[in-house]
C-alpha cells in the first residue's frame, strides 16, 4: 500500500532519526521507519521534540501479529506541519513481547496501549495502569493473535474446535 499524500518518506525520517539518535534505526522504506524496541521511547520523544518533525500527536497505535514476530505500529502526526510519520518496532519473543510505554511522550497512548495489551498480549513497560480493557483478568489468551484460533501459517480453513473448548456438551 503506498504512503498517504501527507506521509513523510520513511527513509528520510530514518536518516534524520539515526543522525539525531544514533543506533535507533533498524531499517526503513518509503512508508515507515523501524526502530529498535529498546530505543522506541527515545525515538518517539525525539520525533515529538524535533521542530522539523513536530510529531506532537499519536493518532493511532496498533499491534500486528506476523506469526513469527509482532510489530507495534505508531502513526504520528504534526497538526502544525500537516504531515504524518509511521514508526514501528519488531518483537521476536511471542511469549514475552514487550516495549517501553509511549505514555510519557503521548498521554493519548494510555488507552491504546491497554487495548493492544488486552487483545494481543504485548506488554508496555512503564505504563501506569496496564490491565485488560475489554476482557476480564484471567481470560485465557489474546483474541487478536493468529494462534488464538489455532490458525497455522499454511492457512487451512476451518477450526478443529473452538478456542479453549474442553469437550462436547451433553444433549
Amino acid at each position: 500500500m503506498p504512503r498517504g499524500p501527507r506521509q513523510l518518506i520513511g527513509t528520510d525520517v530514518a536518516a534524520r532519526l539515526e543522525a539525531g539518535l544514533s543506533g535507533s534505526v533498524v531499517t526503513s522504506n518509503d512508508e515507515w521507519v523501524e526502530v529498535r524496541p529498546e530505543r522506541l521511547a527515545d525515538a518517539l520523544r525525539w520525533l515529538h521534540d524535533d521542530p522539523d518533525f513536530d510529531a506532537a500527536q499519536l493518532s493511532n497505535m496498533c499491534g500486528v501479529d506476523q506469526y513469527d514476530h509482532f510489530e507495534v505500529v505508531y502513526h504520528l502526526q504534526s497538526l502544525d506541519q500537516n504531515h504524518q510519520i509511521v514508526v514501528k518496532a519488531r518483537l521476536h519473543d511471542h511469549e514475552h513481547a514487550s516495549v517501553p510505554s509511549s505514555y510519557p511522550v503521548y498521554t493519548g497512548a494510555l488507552l491504546q496501549e491497554r487495548e493492544v495489551y488486552d487483545l494481543m498480549g504485548i506488554r508496555f513497560e512503564g505504563h501506569p495502569d496496564l490491565r485488560r480493557m475489554f476482557l476480564w483478568e484471567g481470560y485465557p489468551g489474546f483474541p487478536l493473535r493468529k494462534d488464538f484460533l489455532q490458525i497455522s501459517a499454511d492457512h487451512h480453513p476451518g477450526l478443529p474446535h473452538f478456542p479453549f473448548e474442553t469437550g462436547k456438551q451433553e444433549r
